[in-house]
């Protein structure tokens, strides 16, 4: 049993169990930490700043932006757990957010989810590194 929950180690049999769902849920929490991660390290300095930021970036409009620039690079393995995880029936939409902007968002934070735990580190941070390029602090 794996004990390393910052390095969770999945085999890739195992990881194809994971809902789309379940992909978004942890994506959700590395988009968010890396999110945190560009504010702190660009000067970002008061709590409240980098609280109001973080939700402006992170909320599903912002998520489903982040989607259109990010979709051209996407590989075909890439497309396939991004189409799935669009594709997946969600329950509710957040009032301050469309279906198809919230439907973005999970297939964003679900192929997050689902290269970080490929361990794929350096395409997180390429795909990252696009989608803040245009951020203005």
């Amino acid at each position: 049993m794996n004990t390393d929950f910052l390095h969770p180690q999945m085999s890739d049999a195992e990881l194809l169990q994971v809902s789309s769902l379940g992909l978004a849920h942890i994506g959700d929490a590395v988009y968010e930490i890396m999110t945190r991660s560009y504010l702190v390290c660009h000067g970002m300095q008061t709590a409240k700043g980098l609280h109001t930021k973080t939700v402006s970036l992170v909320r599903a409009s912002a998520q489903y932006q982040a989607a259109q620039k990010i979709m051209p690079i996407l590989n075909e393995e890439e497309q396939d757990i991004f189409r799935r995880a669009r594709n997946t029936k969600l329950h509710g939409v957040p009032k301050a957010a469309s279906r198809a902007e919230y439907s973005h968002a999970t297939a964003l934070e679900a192929l997050f989810g689902w290269l970080y735990l490929k361990k794929r580190y350096e395409r997180l941070n390429e795909l990252y590194g696009i989608i803040s390029n245009d951020f203005t602090i």
